[in-house]
C-alpha cells in the first residue's frame, strides 16, 4: 500500500535548508605550522595560499593535500595579517606594524621583496584588496583621525600613499579590524569599499559614510569583515571579540548598496571575523566559535562547525572554500 504525502512549499523549502545543513562539512587539514593564521588567498581549487605570526608563509599547491610552510627571513617576528596569490609563483603579503611593511614574491615564496615600508608612529596595516592582478589596495588604522590608504597599478610592485587631504576622516576611536583582512573589498572594477569598528562602525563608499546596525562602543565590538555579491547586495559580519560567544548585532544585511540595513532572523552564532560570498543565496562566515552558513541571503545562519577560525576564503578560479585560524589550523568545506 503506498501512501501520497502532499507536500506544501514552505515545507519543501524547509526540507532543502536541512538537506543543505547536514550534506556539507569541515575537513580539518594538516598544515604542518602552529603559527596564527589570519591571511588567506585560494587562487583556484588547487593553488592555496596562508601568512601569519612569527613570519609564517604557507602554500598548497594540491588543494590542501600537503603544505610548503617558509619563515620569511629577516621577518621572523612579523604578523603577516595578509596575504593576495595570483598564482603558484606570486604573492603580496603585509605586515602589519613596526614598522609596516608589504613584500612580494615572484618565484613561489623562495626569495621576498620589500616593496613597502613605512616607520610612521601609529602606523597599523589592516588589509589588502586587489580587483586584478595589476591594481591593488591596503587599508591602515587611522593616524591623527585620517584614515591611511596606499594603491598599487603594477601587481604591487610600487606602492602609492594617497595625499593625505584625500584620505577619509575617522571619529576619535574608530578604527579597523587586521582579524581577517576583509574589511575592505572591491564594489566595481574600479572602487572599493570598507568598514571600521571600535567605538563607531560605519561603512564607507565613496564619500559617503554609512552608520552600521552592528555592535559598537568600546574598542573591541564592531564590524570585523565585508563581502560583496554584488553593487547592492552586502553582508556584514563583526560583534565584540571579548564576548565570542554573544550574537547581539554581530551581522547585517543590505540589498540596496548600503542605503538601509537588515538583521538577521537566525544571527551567526557568536562574535564573527570573516564572511564570504559563496553562491546563488549562499554565504558563509566564521569566527572563535566556529562556522555558520546560510542557503537565505543571511536572513538565517546555520551553525555547521564549533571549530574556531579567523578567515574564510573562496576560490577566485574555482569553487573551492578554505578556511584558516589560530594554532595553524586549517580547514576546507566538503560537499
Amino acid at each position: 500500500m503506498f501512501i501520497k504525502i502532499k507536500f506544501t512549499i514552505p515545507v519543501i523549502v524547509l526540507l532543502l535548508i536541512i538537506t543543505n545543513t547536514t550534506a556539507q562539512t569541515i575537513q580539518l587539514l594538516n598544515s604542518g605550522t602552529k603559527a596564527s593564521i589570519r591571511g588567506l588567498s585560494v587562487v583556484s581549487d588547487k593553488v592555496v595560499w596562508i601568512s601569519g605570526s612569527e613570519g609564517t608563509v604557507g602554500k598548497s599547491t594540491d588543494g590542501g593535500v600537503s603544505w610548503k610552510i617558509m619563515q620569511v627571513k629577516g621577518f621572523e617576528k612579523a604578523d603577516f595579517r595578509d596575504i593576495e596569490a595570483f598564482d603558484g609563483k606570486t604573492a603580496i603579503l603585509m605586515a602589519i606594524a613596526e614598522p609596516a611593511y608589504i613584500l612580494r614574491t615572484t618565484d613561489g615564496g623562495v626569495t621576498w621583496q620589500t616593496v613597502y615600508e613605512n616607520k610612521t608612529k601609529g602606523m597599523f596595516l589592516d588589509a589588502m584588496e586587489f580587483w586584478n592582478e595589476q591594481s591593488g589596495i591596503v587599508i591602515g588604522d587611522p593616524i591623527d583621525n585620517k584614515v591611511f590608504i596606499a594603491r598599487t597599478f603594477d601587481g604591487g610592485k610600487k606602492w602609492q600613499e594617497l595625499p593625505p587631504q584625500n584620505y577619509p576622516v575617522a571619529d576619535s576611536g574608530e578604527a579597523f579590524f587586521a582579524s581577517s583582512g576583509t574589511n575592505v573589498r572591491k564594489l566595481s572594477k574600479q572602487e572599493a569599499l570598507f568598514i571600521s569598528g571600535g567605538t563607531r562602525s560605519r561603512l564607507f563608499i565613496r564619500d559617503t559614510k554609512t552608520d552600521l546596525p552592528i555592535v559598537q562602543g568600546k574598542a573591541t565590538t564592531g564590524a570585523n569583515s565585508i563581502a560583496v555579491k554584488n553593487s547592492k547586495t552586502f553582508i556584514i559580519v563583526g560583534g565584540d571579540f571579548n564576548a565570542k560567544e554573544d550574537t547581539t548585532k554581530n551581522c547585517c544585511i543590505t540589498n540596496d548598496g548600503g542605503k538601509t540595513f537588515t538583521t538577521p532572523a537566525t544571527s551567526p552564532h557568536g562574535y564573527r571575523s570573516c564572511v564570504e560570498y559563496i553562491n546563488k543565496f549562499t554565504w558563509i562566515s566564521c569566527g572563535l566559535t566556529g562556522v555558520d552558513i546560510s542557503y537565505d541571503e543571511g536572513k538565517n545562519w546555520n551553525w555547521m562547525s564549533k571549530e574556531s577560525f579567523h578567515v574564510c576564503r573562496k576560490a577566485k578560479k574555482g569553487k573551492a572554500v578554505f578556511f584558516a585560524g589560530s594554532g595553524g589550523r586549517i580547514g576546507k568545506l566538503i560537499d
